[in-house]
């Protein structure tokens, strides 16, 4: 294990975010009866802080986290089933882009946006962060 003086000469790894904005789609979710029904639709927010590697990216797709990958997965997610809880979802969205390595921390806010006719939306945030180590 390395002493702390030599993690503190490590100079700190340069972040890029990567974001996913306002991304609405149908989702089966909820607790009621009603939800149980029909599916209803939630706006999606990500934040995700990537380590950069020192090698430059060289115009390569290979060299970043996709945004496209991210949707498409997320979208597999949301039709995999019903899910009670806004918050599990949350999760499984953290859990699958932390599966990335250089994804050091995500933050996932999820709103349903029909539930009230006076209140724009209603949800959650969350972030997480990525302890296993991460080599450039």
């Amino acid at each position: 294990m390395p002493s702390p003086s030599t993690v503190s000469d490590r100079p700190a790894p340069s972040l890029r975010q990567v974001l996913v904005r306002d991304f609405v789609l149908r989702c089966s979710i909820g607790v009621h009866a009603h939800e149980l029904i029909a599916k209803q639709r939630i706006r999606l927010n990500l934040k995700l802080d990537v380590a950069e590697s020192p090698t430059p990216i060289g115009d390569h797709l290979a060299n970043v986290v996709c945004y496209d990958e991210i949707i498409v997965a997320v979208r597999r997610i949301v039709d995999a089933g019903h899910v009670r809880l806004i918050e599990t979802l949350a999760e499984r969205i953290a859990d699958l882009t932390l599966a990335d390595p250089r994804v050091r921390k995500v933050s996932v806010q999820i709103e349903k946006l029909d539930v009230y006719e006076d209140v724009g939306s209603v949800g959650i945030a969350i972030e997480r962060i990525n302890f296993l180590p991460y080599s450039t």
